[in-house]
């Protein structure tokens, strides 16, 4: 028997409703303003100040992460290759898909792009292929070969997230120890293999399925790598953060801090913070609707990633309602499939995304109507952002029923890694752990309806912004995205309303 999470009840539903209505309506009527360009630097925060200093100039701690991170990382391969197949008692299957991959979401809210900086992946391929733990290796032993120029771009890692959700929602890696420590493997070989192959960082500037969506989440995050005095890096003649120095690589991705606008491609690793001569790069708090609302300007590439992930993120809720096994089952039937239904399931994944996109355009379209002089790629990528936010809050809010109320037992595969001995969960085990979860369930359902409530803001302000400043349009042609952003808003408000099975 599975168990189920309840939905957000209904009061919460009605507030979330009449709550988005007031925004909607306050949006009409007022007047378009910019972001908050204000940032503060947190190395000249009181009291914590001097640990961000630190950790700018020094490598030991960021070391000690990336070691830390590996040791996790293999004790994840040695459990999932070579313990129990239980899933909720394993410890590669409960730490990947309960709490890693729940919750590097969820830190994109607090950390950025942080992430990137402690990978694994990137850190073993990097130890594989440079054969240095840390100092810059200046007998190079790679290939350093041009990456082709048709892969230099957000399409390999949008085929990689599709072949990702596939193997998840599809093939049922989540609840295999075994496949979940193959694919862990397959992305050290694959991140190791560009790496040797290819000049630069490829794997996490075109590949890297996570780290694009960590970087396209991370710029709606309120925390961001920048210059603490713009004024410097204009008069700076060495650029330093791009090139590096003696001692330090240059910018895996090619970026130049003091002209990074947008945190799409920056991995966080630290090289510009501890190569610039004048210790000018921080970690920044700042508005967390700054570059979505007005700095980026996506490609098409980036507005179809982005697209991406708001279709995956509903998607993945979709496949968890209690009536998607039916939905599959009735579908296989009409086809003939059998066995584990992944024809079937292929069909409704690639009709779900092709779906998304098209309702998409088809409101593009419709503002292409009113404002006939830009073309269907420049509005594309221009409205691009206004599904960002609505993408990221419906993750979040999603990712928290996994992380609260499917991680209890993380303490137990802690203590036994490999499950030695274990027997699945009891249907009373499952409910208690429902029961003993770290912040009170009245308190999720609340969450869940500010992050959409926000998501859904930060969305009309996107549309409204680069609408009049971008576009030159009004509020009556800015109708169609509007649109769009609510039929999206209340789908996914629909989706959480809904009771959701339990993924272990």
């Amino acid at each position: 028997m599975t168990m189920l999470h309840a939905g957000l009840p209904t009061v919460w539903i009605v507030i979330t409703v009449l709550t988005m209505a007031a925004l909607l309506i306050g949006s009409l009527f007022s007047s378009t303003s910019t972001a908050n360009r204000d940032s503060f630097s947190l190395a000249e925060a009181p009291l914590i100040g001097g640990i961000f200093r630190y950790l700018s100039s020094q490598t030991t701690i960021l070391l000690c992460l990336k070691i830390v991170f590996v040791a996790l990382f293999v004790l994840i391969i040695v459990s999932g290759l070579m313990g129990t197949p239980i899933a909720e008692r394993n410890f590669s299957t409960v730490v990947t898909w309960n709490l890693w991959w729940t919750g590097i979401v969820i830190s994109v809210l607090f950390m950025g792009n942080a992430w990137c900086a402690v990978c694994p992946w990137d850190t073993i391929a990097n130890w594989l292929a440079r054969r240095r733990l840390w100092t810059r290796n200046r007998f190079e032993t790679r290939l350093n070969l041009r990456v082709p120029g048709m892969l230099r771009n957000l399409w390999p890692a949008l085929v990689l997230l599709i072949v990702m959700a596939w193997l998840e929602l599809g093939v049922g890696v989540t609840t295999s120890p075994y496949d979940t420590a193959l694919l862990a493997l397959m992305m050290v070989v694959f991140a190791t293999a560009t790496l040797v192959l290819f000049r630069d960082k490829a794997f996490c500037r075109y590949f890297c399925p996570v780290g694009r969506t960590i970087g396209v989440y991370s710029q709606v995050a309120p925390v961001a790598l920048r210059p603490v005095d713009t004024d410097t890096c204009d008069n700076c003649e060495t650029l330093d953060c791009y090139n590096g120095n003696e001692e330090i690589e240059p910018c895996p991705t090619k970026l130049v801090m003091g002209r990074l606008q947008e945190n799409t491609y920056c991995i966080a690793c630290g090289n510009c913070t501890r190569s610039c001569p004048s210790s000018n790069i921080s970690w920044q708090l700042r508005s967390p609707s700054i570059e979505a609302i007005q700095d980026a300007r996506p490609h098409f590439d980036e507005a179809a990633f982005i697209l991406g992930l708001l279709a995956f993120t509903s998607f993945h809720g979709l496949t968890m309602l209690p009536g998607w096994m039916q939905l599959v089952s009735s579908l296989a039937r009409e086809i003939g499939d059998s066995g584990q239904l992944l024809v079937t399931f292929t069909i409704l994944l690639v009709c779900y995304l092709f779906s998304v996109y098209m309702v998409y355009s088809i409101f593009v379209l419709l503002f292409k109507m009113v404002a006939p002089r830009f073309g269907f790629s420049q509005i594309y990528s221009g409205f691009a952002f206004s599904a960002l936010p609505l993408a990221l809050a419906y993750h979040v809010a999603h990712n928290l029923n996994h992380l609260f109320k499917e991680a209890g037992n993380l303490k137990e595969v802690i203590a036994n890694p490999m499950g030695t001995n274990a027997m699945p969960l009891s249907m009373a085990e499952k409910h208690q752990r429902t029961m003993d979860m770290m912040v009170s369930a009245d308190l999720i359902p609340a969450i869940q309806v500010c992050l959409l409530v926000v998501g859904f803001w930060l969305s009309l302000q996107v549309i409204k912004y680069r609408g009049e400043k971008i576009f030159k349009a009004s509020k009556s042609q800015q109708i169609p995205l509007v649109l769009f952003s609510v039929l999206i808003s209340l789908f996914n408000l629909f989706l959480l309303s809904q009771p959701m099975t339990m993924r272990m």
